[in-house]
């Protein structure tokens, strides 16, 4: 099971007998069972048939569009899991709730403790790197979690711990081509910030499809404040798999040359940063062979995928707020 890209623009997708068919200019760019396919996600204009579509919502396939620069426009899903009890729990925690309060600590907690394993790794690999002062920073910022009361606070401690990290991170990538000052979001002005931008893009269209299946509200979170249109229960849940998924794929692909400056381009009036057509298949590529890749989970014990940990974590998180589990354990690898 995987998901399926589509970059070509003008791409027309359509369903022949059980098998998705997509096309461009008379040939057949692609031809998959639909079996086989978890998600499709369009990258720039494409025309998707009828039938597409009705077999999409019958099997439960999210069909998600973004520009071809990575900026998610939105998506189209089957009707709502039926579940009403998840979502009954769901906004009986809402606020500032001890269950409330015990999810966000995990949430914080989990991108932490992973932000500090990926400093920790880096400077066993590499002798030449002091992290010191921002691994500090980090354990300075997950030591008061478990005490913190306050959701607001906790929210500061998570932005102080991110802080540390993306202070330091231009240290990790060992490619001169690059260079990395800041996290820039809207727009991404640079190279790095391009790819992690599109790539948390990618991990929310993932994580917000395991939120649906186990019967979440989407836009119902906890870390994320409330706004019109935010999936922010999503966003909570992928925060403990940026550092693990997208910023380890980032770097791994400057570091070892698979990008090189010649696969961005710059747009002249905002200055935004994004990837050249060919580019962007390399970058979804090694996305969906990071998201396939296998570990131990923790909690369960047994080897997983990252794209099952998405919806393990969000059944887990469900067993939590029905009161099955005293607690909800992030997913902290190292």
């Amino acid at each position: 099971m995987g998901t399926v890209y589509i970059t070509q623009e003008d791409a027309f997708i359509g369903k022949v007998d059980e098998r998705l068919s997509v096309k461009a200019n008379k040939q057949t760019l692609f031809d998959m069972p639909l079996i086989k396919i978890d998600g499709i996600v369009v990258l720039g204009r494409a025309t998707v048939s009828p039938a597409a579509v009705t077999e999409c919502l019958e099997r439960h396939i999210p069909l998600t569009f973004m520009t071809e620069t990575g900026r998610y426009l939105g998506r189209l899903e089957p009707e709502m899991n039926k579940n009403i009890f998840v979502r009954a729990a769901q906004w009986k925690a809402k606020g500032e709730s001890p269950q409330a309060i015990h999810v966000v600590r995990g949430f914080v907690r989990g991108k932490l403790k992973n932000y500090r394993q990926v400093l920790l790794r880096r400077e066993r690999e590499n002798a030449q790197l002091d992290l010191r002062s921002h691994i500090v920073r980090l354990e300075q910022a997950i030591a008061p979690i478990d005490s913190t009361p306050e959701i607001d606070s906790l929210r500061g401690l998570e932005g102080a711990g991110s802080a540390a990290y993306f202070g330091c991170f231009n240290q990790l990538i060992q490619n001169q081509q690059f260079q990395f000052e800041a996290r820039r979001r809207r727009p991404p002005t640079d190279a790095v910030n391009a790819l992690l931008s599109f790539g948390y893009a990618l991990l929310r269209h993932d994580v917000q499809s395991a939120v649906n299946i186990v019967g979440f509200d989407p836009y119902l979170g906890y870390l994320h404040v409330e706004r019109y249109g935010r999936p922010s229960l999503a966003l909570d849940l992928m925060e403990e798999f940026r550092p693990l998924i997208v910023d380890a794929m980032v770097l791994s692909a400057l570091n070892t040359q698979k990008l090189t400056l010649n696969d961005f381009t710059t747009e002249p009036l905002s200055g935004a940063v994004f990837l050249t057509k060919e580019a962007l298949k390399t970058f979804l590529r090694l996305y969906e062979q990071k998201k396939q890749s296998k570990f131990k989970h923790p909690v369960l014990q047994r080897q997983c995928s990252y794209q099952e940990a998405f919806e393990i974590q969000a059944r887990l998180l469900a067993k939590y707020l029905m009161g099955e589990t005293d607690k909800y354990p992030p997913l902290v690898l190292k």
